[in-house]
């Protein structure tokens, strides 16, 4: 008797086990859904199946089966995307052993990796994922010539194989004042411009002797030229952090010059270059709308956001990097302020998730709702725009990885 009560209870153990294993099979019910692949869906249906989107719809059109939990929802976004911060680099506490987003060595390292220093369980990941941040893409800080690479990353996983999905985006330049500051050299913005031309030739000319087809006539690995190399080939984006006017012009001048692909950061006079930035077809990761005025962005603006969409220019927005506790700012709270000065709903959260995505070629994957996408959604109880909307569930690649709405 007392061996089929162990075998019971072990048979119980076990089943238990396979069960918590076992791959989540989710329904969302939910009063509005906003897929951001169309018009929102009113009393709709999100099916969740193998970490991916199974299907979505009307509730008309959508059968549950029976094996799948059931869960209620007021408005569900799909999850929310940071287009730029230094989060997992840059650590929550103000101390220098906490803190890996900037090298001061020296001006120039594209060769530095944000992979290497990433931190996948630094609590700042943690505490974006509960206000909706589902990816993150990451990296070296503005305020060097050339800072490092940047990485694309979900903010949940048991470690970082399973967060990532890219190791290496783009090379983090930046030019202005900033750098100044940071570096000896440069001491004003053309020198900073002729240091990045000079390394730009001899990374050209790197490029030309790798793509040679006998194994004799290609040069030494040299990591700094490498990654410079991979820009000019259009393996990495350029991320020029650039805000007034004059740092403008000069990445747009650059990116011409060497034809590489440019993605402006930052931005903050962007306003004022409207038609230079739409003819160079160049898309913007816009900086917080609520950046403090100062420094190059002391004439940032409220309303850019909205001048933005209006002219065509694809942009989204970003947290950037905070020098102060709690060390980074919510793209939740940056997009809901620019809906308040003028920008559509349905654009600010665009902003934030399917613009974020196309401009960091992730939208096969991130930044809508439909089937086949990785299964990232957010749960609200009201507008997500309201500043007394909760979070109420954040779910990752079908997996439920925060449930509180307070």
């Amino acid at each position: 008797m007392k061996s089929i009560f162990f075998l019971s209870v072990c048979l119980g153990i076990f089943v238990s086990v396979l069960a918590s294993d076992a791959i989540a099979q989710i329904a969302i019910k939910a009063k509005v859904i906003y897929t951001m692949s169309g018009e929102p869906v009113k009393e709709g249906i999100i099916l969740i199946n193998n970490g991916k989107i199974e299907n979505v719809g009307y509730a008309s059109d959508v059968f549950i089966p029976e094996n799948y939990d059931i869960i209620m929802a007021n408005v569900v976004t799909p999850g929310l995307i940071d287009a730029h911060t230094v989060v997992g680099l840059s650590g929550i506490l103000n101390y220098s052993h906490d803190q890996d987003q900037l090298d001061k060595t020296e001006a120039i390292q594209p060769e530095l990796r944000a992979i290497d220093a990433y931190n996948n369980r630094e609590a700042l990941v943690e505490w974006l994922r509960n206000f909706g941040i589902t990816t993150i893409h990451t990296g070296h800080a503005p305020g060097a010539l050339a800072s490092g690479q940047t990485m694309i990353v979900k903010t949940y996983g048991e470690n970082l194989t399973e967060a990532i999905i890219s190791h290496s985006k783009c090379v983090a330049f930046s030019l202005g004042s900033t750098v100044s500051r940071n570096f000896k050299k440069p001491g004003s913005r053309s020198k900073g411009i002729a240091m990045l031309r000079q390394e730009f030739l001899k990374a050209k000319d790197y490029l030309e002797k790798r793509n040679q087809d006998k194994e004799d006539k290609k040069p030494a690995r040299n990591l700094r030229l490498e990654a410079l190399a991979d820009v000019l080939e259009g393996k990495l984006y350029a991320l020029f952090t650039v805000n007034q006017a004059v740092e403008i012009m000069g990445a747009l001048r650059l990116a011409e010059e060497f034809n590489f692909k440019l993605i402006l950061d930052g931005a903050a006079e962007a306003y004022l270059l409207i038609n230079e930035i739409k003819k160079a077809g160049v898309p913007i990761i816009l900086h917080p709308t609520m950046v403090r005025n100062y420094g190059s962005s002391k004439n940032a603006s409220f309303e850019t956001a909205k001048k933005l969409k209006e002219a065509g220019i694809t942009f989204a927005i970003q947290s950037g990097y905070e020098s102060y506790v709690p060390k980074t700012r919510l793209v939740l709270f940056e997009a809901a302020v620019a809906h308040a000065n003028g920008l559509s709903f349905q654009d600010a959260l665009a902003s934030i998730t399917i613009d974020a995505a196309k401009i960091l070629g992730i939208e096969n994957r991130v930044g809508m709702i439909e089937p086949g996408k990785d299964a990232d959604v957010v749960l609200f109880d009201g507008n997500p725009f309201e500043y007394t909307t909760h979070v109420c569930q954040v779910i990752i690649n079908g997996e439920i990885v925060k449930e509180d709405c307070y």
